[in-house]
């Protein structure tokens, strides 16, 4: 058998659930992408401005791919199962193989689509995926320390919050941003596990 050290080599891949599913980022994403994502509201904590046209978000795409070509991410669009167009996209980043660690992030999603179960099946299948299939030991995720909503929804998925790394990282419009840390750990997955399928039961009857 192999040891996991050896199975933590996660690579493009596309995530079935009820509600979405994930698949690698393309090009030919760009222009659900592009109607979904104008609301500059998405954009706010994001590390770059809002989506300005089809080009830009094709550029998006493009640049996007070109990091994930290195290996440390893979960026996801995100399906509505019912329209089978893309209502949002994610990533697995900082992708540390020696260290069978990830993080996800990147993610946002369409306003008609936020407060639904879409994002919870979303976190639910990329943690399935990491902690099941690549037999990671430590997922974690972070945000910016303005985005009380998305530390909520963070902190509601189970994961713990580690700390705040001080003026963190420069934004694109300036802004020094502080950033609060959470993480999920292999010993923890299977009751945070349970946990997302009992909301996903609850979303489910909404």
């Amino acid at each position: 058998m192999p040891a996991a050290f050896d199975l933590f080599d996660p690579r493009p891949i596309t995530l079935e659930g009820v509600h979405v599913r994930l698949e690698p980022l393309a090009r030919r994403h760009a222009a659900d992408l592009y109607e979904v994502g104008r609301d500059e509201t998405i954009w706010r904590y994001m590390p770059r401005p809002p989506l300005k046209s089809l080009e830009d978000t094709q550029g998006w795409i493009d640049e996007a791919l070109a990091v994930s070509a290195g290996g440390t991410q893979i960026p996801f669009a995100i399906i509505e199962r019912a329209s089978n167009r893309a209502v949002g996209s994610t990533r697995y980043l900082d992708i540390r193989r020696s260290d069978r660690g990830l993080e996800i992030g990147w993610t946002w999603i369409g306003l008609p689509f936020q407060r639904t179960a879409v994002n919870t099946e979303c976190k639910y299948l990329l943690l399935a995926h990491a902690f099941e299939d690549q037999h990671a030991v430590r997922v974690q995720l972070k945000t910016d320390l303005r985005n009380e909503a998305s530390q909520r929804g963070i902190e509601r998925l189970g994961a713990v919050r580690e700390g705040v790394l001080r003026k963190h990282i420069v934004l694109w419009d300036g802004f020094i941003r502080d950033t609060v840390y959470y993480s999920i750990i292999d010993s923890e997955w299977s009751t945070v596990k349970c946990h997302l399928e009992r909301l996903l039961v609850r979303e489910d009857g909404v």
